[in-house]
């Protein structure tokens, strides 16, 4: 089975809220994986490659807009696409 798509390239800071400048929709059509220090996350909102970082939900706090708070963790992160 091949792939005639071609995946757009991942870029260095991305996030899932579409209001946000950091959206990317064409990236979001592929299944998007998250490696934080060397463990695979499945709970990532947001992740910047060259500042290291990732932000993640706090438990089941939300802010006044009901959106999830979120943390920023920092380390080593590597995105890729899933097969």
């Amino acid at each position: 089975m091949t792939d005639t798509t071609t995946r757009p390239p991942l870029p260095d800071h991305l996030s899932i809220d579409p209001r946000s400048k950091f959206h990317v929709a064409a990236v979001f059509e592929h299944d998007v994986g998250i490696k934080f220090n060397d463990k695979e996350r499945l709970d990532v909102d947001e992740y910047c490659i060259s500042e290291g970082w990732i932000k993640v939900p706090a438990g089941k706090a939300l802010d006044r807009k009901g959106n999830p708070m979120l943390i920023k963790l920092k380390g080593k992160v590597e995105a890729f696409y899933r097969d």
